[in-house]
């Protein structure tokens, strides 16, 4: 069985191949600049190479047309028919309070997500375009809603529900929903793995870290606090979005700036977080080349994210009452030794102490690190988080009707002998450069 994965962003798709007999990955790749002009694909597969091709993507249909022409190509393809793919597996990151798990894609269901685009701006018109673009081209596969909320269901009232007219919530679903799941559910269950425990009595704490930022308190193995809310806009500085701030901030704005709803709207989705510090910049790397010129701005605006992060893991710590873990994943959690530096500064009373020079060293995708110091209570792991292979798994399971929730049901991932093929190839060639890595790779106990 053939699974293709899509995550459609406002401007990008990410996508992976998978072989489900086989449990390999055929290839991933991602369009970028979708709409925007100057369009790429990046495309890697195994035993075939990787390959950069410029080719304009003016909509996402467009975008989704170039996968599915690549993944055939002669040269570059793994399949030798489109008609090879059995189901397709889509993120979808809000689904309110309608859509509690996963579900197959029907013309309800997307009309459903649809009138719940007022959640999620930057994300749900992306995600129900790409539903829209690939249905267009694979009309006769079933389509997957995997939801990224579906994780957090297991928070307890006291941490989803606001300091807020009940009625907002009983009539127009105001409340926390938490996001990055697929993130946090693979992450979390590798966590439990490296520690050797059982995931239901594993405490940690998870900082996905990237242009849309969130921190998850895991308890027992369940989600049980996270940062974002109602929308993806609340909780850490991220790369344009604000995070917390104070709520009469927006009608001091609307009054004294002379804003619109729509206006203000847009600065704290689009124009704030690193972005709207520097003025300049989204990007942590451009950031870091700054502050190491000596740009005052980009290092302040380093420190803010860094101190929003920290607050947050001092909280969750309190919240859980023990921490077995502390991991950072995604793009900058998993590449960004300043941010993690910054984030545990300070954390060495409540037992987190980093290694500053595994911690200075730890830029890899391609494995699981452990960058703790020999005294830190706390581990401190770098773990590459693997949404699509959570959404394979997901699209696999709902498609033969074995879909359940995760605290019923075991991914592949979890075993200890578990190897993502892909990765441990493409990190042989990491040791080649980085031969020091070796050091500090994370491994599950030996029993």
């Amino acid at each position: 069985m053939i699974i293709l994965t899509l995550n459609c962003g406002s401007s990008s798709v990410k996508y992976q191949v998978y072989d489900w007999d086989k449990k390999d990955v055929l290839a991933t790749g991602i369009v970028e600049r979708v709409t925007q002009g100057g369009s790429i694909i990046n495309h890697k597969a195994p035993g075939v190479g990787e390959f950069t091709i410029d080719h304009e993507c003016p909509t996402h249909t467009v975008a989704i047309e170039l996968i599915l022409k690549t993944l055939i190509d002669s040269k570059m393809g793994v399949l030798k028919s489109i008609s090879d793919i059995n189901v397709v597996g889509h993120r979808m990151v809000h689904g309110g309070s309608k859509f509690a798990r996963s579900v197959l894609i029907t013309e309800e269901s997307l009309a459903t997500f649809k009138d719940l685009i007022d959640l999620a701006p930057l994300h749900n018109p992306a995600n129900i375009t790409g539903v829209e673009a690939a249905k267009s081209v694979l009309p006769n596969v079933p389509h997957c809603a995997i939801m990224d909320t579906a994780w957090h269901q297991t928070m307890p009232a006291s941490s989803y529900l606001y300091a807020l007219p009940y009625s907002w919530y009983e009539n127009n679903m105001v409340r926390r929903y938490g996001f990055h799941g697929t993130s946090f559910l693979y992450t979390a269950k590798r966590a439990a793995v490296l520690l050797g425990k059982d995931p239901f009595e594993t405490n940690v704490i998870i900082a996905h870290i990237g242009n849309g930022s969130s921190i998850n308190a895991v308890k027992n193995g369940c989600s049980y606090d996270t940062s974002m809310g109602l929308t993806p806009l609340e909780g850490l500085v991220m790369g344009t979005r604000c995070g917390d701030i104070d709520p009469g901030i927006i009608f001091h704005m609307a009054k004294k700036g002379g804003l619109s709803i729509q206006e203000i709207e847009k600065k704290l989705n689009k124009e704030s977080g690193v972005l709207g510090i520097t003025q300049h910049w989204a990007d942590r790397r451009d950031i870091e080349n700054a502050a190491d010129e000596g740009n005052s701005i980009a290092k302040l605006a380093q420190e803010i994210e860094g101190y929003r992060i920290k607050k947050y893991i001092g909280a969750y710590y309190a919240a859980l009452g023990r921490v077995d873990a502390l991991v950072f994943t995604a793009g900058v959690g998993e590449m960004g030794p300043i941010t993690r530096q910054l984030a545990t500064s300070g954390l060495e009373e409540l037992g987190i102490i980093i290694d500053q020079d595994k911690n200075a060293k730890a830029k890899c995708r391609n494995a699981e690190l452990d960058i703790s110091a020999p005294n830190s209570k706390v581990k401190i792991f770098v773990i590459p988080t693997d949404e699509e292979l959570v959404m394979t798994e997901d699209s696999y399971a709902l498609l033969n009707g074995t879909y359940k929730p995760h605290t019923e049901y075991v991914y592949s991932f979890q075993k200890p002998d578990y190897v993502n093929k892909q990765r441990a190839q493409a990190f042989e060639n990491d040791l080649k450069k980085k031969p020091y890595l070796a050091e500090f790779v994370a491994r599950p106990p030996k029993r």
